[in-house]
């Protein structure tokens, strides 16, 4: 199958997939949630033009534009948008399933039903124009008469459909065939060690008979007693001898059945790997070609570059991800897009250059978008951010905060709406999927010229050699690609700097390097299991951000295991990155390098510590103490990200949540500690009021202190915030840092 008609087939399962959440999302009963089903509409559009399929694309583009409408409340969800929302999903449906013999065809009706829905007036003064060949629009839309079609139900998340090729599921199942064949001789060696059972049991009981004999003669016995006793002895004595006969062939051939099965379940486990983990050219291949089909009808000339395709990657993570990448291909050739002259002036080629590049660093997966355009426009960024009141009057952001802003839904310094870009929605896409990945995403400068947009994963589904260490007497991993080296030092070779316990170790080159060292296990919260006066085992750890030395319990092995997602709650997803199981279902974390590292950095100047405790000789002039942990919830990503900046500053440590719902369920979820809570009182699903009222009805969080910090100032606001029952109420107008971390100094 070649790559197009891979895409072909991946589309096929992805667009039904958005065309029964739209169905569904119209269908139930309350509130539309317009922001799904508009993203939806926009993904499908990439989608298909992706696969080229123009008359799809087409009539998705008019279905988002529909949609878009109707949410900023431009138009009505009446009978009319509705009957015209669902005769363009039919005709998509229909479209694509024609697509397989060739015959496809988009009837004009469907978008002449949205243009009619987006411009009335235009519509109304055009003769109307029959189409025989169309089937007309469904009963239920079509009549008031008619009942109510059921509503379909939405697909669930988890129950996503993967399309794999022939050959690989013909090989699954011979392997699954070998195993089943080799299972019977379990049942052949069950029967063995009951007829070995059935042997003993009579020879306990000859046993038995032959001790009686002497007992029922009085005085003794005679010589037929002892020929009989002889007779019975020598009985046993070939029983016993053919009973270990039995019992070494059945070692062997049990021994021989084992190792059967566990070639069979080996062979079953290969090819069930091959079919999870695929190069990302079957998922990402076409989309150079679609990048330059969208320059071309949009006039503009670009490169298009791809590297590392070739990496295997978990099939559902390449599917989770084509959009979003489209989204950024796109994002890229519409804001990089210059004129030939002005790209000559500043001394480039020609033509635009994009660039898709997949790598494996440590344990993440990396995806750049990288162009050669004219680079982020910042004071676009800030007047836009400015306008949506995501930035504060009088408030200055450094040049990393202002390019976060993208990620916000509906941001767009485009000055008009294309085709392309200019509804705000493609990097909002992108940071969604890369937070429901457990990853991140970034935009940054390229030098001289051009944007990088880079997307940081964690890797899963795949065998990979990792480095298991114990830290505060549970097991760990590794990515063993990030341990540069393993050695062991004597606490009295570290010494300190800025409070902080260092090592100097042998480069690869030879030279010296001073390192910082930190303990894997008070990183971790877990503390040290590691015997007084014991030589300390190091790992020289080594992420896309520095290097450190890691100590631990004790160093085990290097083994390639199944790396596994992480799990869904209990974990921190700046640490952990994955699972995998060693020996009998025992699981262990696998630990993200740069996740350590970062850690490592946040958690400011440290005390050396006795060899007692861990590390150096207890001189230090800082005292080990375990920094606060304070919970910002707050919707705008500027605020979240200046307190943190200010409360990082002060030494504490930070956690983020963008909504009072998420905050509980992190709270009730038990991930880590919380000593404080700052959140602010206007966020969707769940507000800052409701947040303290519910922390409060709950005997677990009754006492951890709640600082609401808004711009609702009012006198009513603030007695309400009190009577919940708020520790402290903090106005951003008034805002002043000193006044936040006394508060928060007094409250902890």
């Amino acid at each position: 199958m070649d790559i197009r008609q891979q895409l072909l087939a991946a589309f096929e399962i992805e667009h039904r997939e958005h065309l029964d959440a739209i169905r569904a999302a119209l269908a139930a009963e309350g509130p539309v949630d317009w922001h799904d089903v508009f993203r939806r509409a926009h993904s499908l559009k990439g989608a298909a033009r992706a696969v080229d399929l123009p008359p799809v694309e087409a009539v998705s583009h008019q279905l988002e534009a529909l949609f878009e409408r109707i949410s900023a409340g431009q138009r009505p969800l009446d009978r009319a948008a509705r009957a015209a929302t669902h005769l363009a999903l039919d005709r998509i449906e229909a479209y694509v399933a024609a697509t397989a013999t060739g015959q496809a065809s988009m009837p004009e009706d469907a978008l002449a039903a949205l243009n009619a829905c987006l411009d009335p007036e235009a519509a109304a003064s055009e003769p109307a124009r029959p189409e025989p060949d169309s089937p007309p629009i469904t009963p239920a839309a079509a009549s008031p008469t008619a009942p109510a079609a059921a509503p379909e139900p939405a697909a669930e998340p988890s129950q996503a459909v993967l399309r794999v090729p022939a050959s690989a599921v013909e090989a699954l199942t011979r392997a699954s065939y070998g195993l089943w064949a080799a299972l019977p001789g379990q049942g052949a060696v069950a029967e063995r060690i009951t007829r070995l059972s059935a042997n003993a049991g009579a020879l306990r009981r000859r046993t038995e008979a032959a001790r009686r004999v002497p007992d029922t003669v009085p005085g003794g016995a005679d010589e037929t007693e002892v020929a009989a006793l002889r007779r019975a002895l020598a009985e046993i004595e070939t029983g016993l001898a053919a009973l270990s006969r039995e019992a070494s062939d059945l070692a062997q051939g049990h021994k021989t059945v084992i190792l059967s099965v566990e070639t069979a379940a080996r062979r079953l486990r290969e090819e069930t790997e091959r079919l999870a983990l695929v190069p990302a050219e079957t998922v990402f291949g076409g989309l150079a070609r679609a990048v330059r089909d969208m320059a071309r009808s949009d006039g503009q000339d670009v490169e298009v570059t791809t590297r590392g395709l070739d990496l295997p990657v978990d099939r559902a993570m390449l599917q989770a991800l084509k959009d979003p990448v489209l989204h950024a291909l796109r994002n890229a050739l519409s804001h990089g897009a210059e004129s030939p002259e002005s790209r000559q002036r500043q001394g480039k080629p020609a033509s635009l250059s994009i660039g898709l590049t997949v790598e494996a660093q440590g344990g993440r997966l990396v995806l750049g978008i990288h162009d050669d355009g004219r680079g982020p426009d910042l004071a676009a960024i800030e007047a836009t951010g400015r306008a949506r009141g995501l930035i504060a009057p009088g408030e200055r952001l450094d040049p990393d905060m202002l390019l976060a802003l993208p990620f916000e839904p509906g941001f767009s310094t485009a000055g008009a709406v294309d085709a392309l870009s200019g509804r705000g929605m493609g990097l909002s896409v992108v940071a969604e999927v890369a937070r429901s990945l457990h990853g991140q995403v970034q935009l940054v400068r390229r030098h001289p010229h051009g944007t990088s947009l880079i997307l940081t994963l964690p890797l899963s589904a795949a065998r990979r050699p990792v480095l298991i260490v114990t830290a505060g007497g549970t097991r760990f991993a590794l990515p063993s690609g990030a341990a540069e080296a393993l050695s062991r030092l004597d606490a009295s070779a570290l010494s300190t700097v800025a409070g902080r316990p260092v090592a100097q170790v042998a480069g690869e080159g030879g030279e010296t390097l001073t390192l910082p060292l930190a303990e894997l296990g008070d990183l971790l919260g877990l503390g040290i299991a590691r015997p007084e006066g014991a030589t300390i085992p190091i790992v020289r750890l080594r992420g896309t951000r520095g290097r450190c030395l890691l100590a631990v319990d004790r160093l085990e092995e290097v083994r390639t295991l199944l790396v596994l997602p992480a799990p869904p709650i209990g974990s921190d997803p700046a640490l952990v990155t994955g699972t995998v199981i060693l020996g009998t279902d025992t699981p262990a974390l696998v630990l993200d390098p740069d996740g350590l590292i970062d850690r490592l950095g946040r958690a400011g100047p440290r005390a050396a510590r006795s060899p007692s405790k861990g590390l150096g000789d207890g001189s230090g002039t800082i005292p080990e103490t375990r920094r606060s942990t304070i919970l910002v919830v707050d919707d705008s990503i500027t605020t979240r990200t200046l307190e943190k900046s200010i409360l990082e500053a002060a030494g504490y440590r930070v956690i983020v949540c963008v909504d009072g719902q998420e905050a509980l369920d992190r709270l009730r979820a038990r991930i880590e500690p919380v000593d404080l809570v700052v959140a602010d009182v206007e966020m969707p699903r769940l507000t800052g009021f409701g947040l303290v009222e519910a922390l409060r009805a709950e005997e677990d969080f009754a006492r951890l202190p709640i600082v609401l910090m808004t711009s609702r100032g009012d006198e009513e606001d603030v007695a309400r915030g009190l009577e919940l029952g708020a520790d402290a109420y903090l106005t951003k107008q008034k805002f002043d840092q000193r006044e936040l971390l006394d508060t928060i100094g007094q409250l902890l």
